[in-house]
């Protein structure tokens, strides 16, 4: 079974976090310092690790970092830091993705899944299509319908034309706003927001996702 190491020092959110993973059939392991983090990652008994970056002994970047030297386990950095200095320096030290406290524990097993899929493809396999009805303003994943909104719905139909494309938020906004209305970029962060949920919550093996490419934009990640 998949193993997670979760590095966090609030036992409640730890728990939740190891919970929704172990509903989702993965195996977790938690520590709240950052000397032990390095020592459990090192192992080779765990497949991603799930790491907040401030911790009681020692800093979150730090471990990042030791890991790295010699290992290429998946790092999921968690943390309420939001400034994008401290996103990029993350990523560049190794980081695989980057989540943002408060979130969904839904989002972070929906990413957990995704990283893991990016370090370890698997062969090709039928995987449920996606299809998109005008309509009713529906995406429809495998025989699952999901009733989005008009915003929703043009954001989606805009990504899914070009998967694993980037978009970034000014081509976004050209592209589901006609009218070239005024909006923020904080507008689109959260219809995207409000989309990735709805598609995470359809898609229990969340096939279809929104990934972030920080300081850039928004990409649809498909099977």
């Amino acid at each position: 079974m998949t193993r997670i190491l979760i590095v966090e020092d609030e036992p409640r959110l730890a728990q939740l976090v190891a919970d929704y993973l172990t509903h989702a059939h993965f195996e977790t392991e938690q520590t709240d310092s950052a000397n032990a983090a390095i020592t459990l990652a090192q192992s080779g008994r765990f497949d991603a690790m799930l790491l907040d970056l401030m911790l009681p002994d020692g800093d979150g970047m730090d471990v990042c970092k030791a890991v790295r030297k010699d290992s290429n386990l998946p790092i999921l950095m968690i943390t309420a830091k939001v400034d994008e200095v401290d996103r990029l320096l993350g990523l560049e030290l190794g980081a695989d993705d980057y989540i943002c406290k408060p979130f969904s524990p839904r989002e972070v097993v929906a990413r957990v899944k995704a990283v893991l899929r990016r370090a370890h493809p698997e062969p090709a396999h039928d995987s449920p299509s996606l299809k998109l009805d005008e309509d009713r303003f529906e995406a429809i994943i495998g025989n699952h319908p999901i009733t989005l909104t008009a915003i929703e719905f043009a954001l989606l139909q805009t990504l899914a034309r070009h998967p694993g494309r980037i978009w970034s938020r000014d081509q976004l906004m050209d592209e589901i706003y006609q009218d070239h209305r005024v909006v923020s970029d904080r507008t689109i962060d959260s219809h995207i927001r409000k989309l990735r949920k709805k598609l995470t919550e359809h898609s229990a093996d969340a096939h279809y996702w929104i990934g972030s490419v920080y300081g850039v934009g928004y990409r649809l990640e498909t099977p």
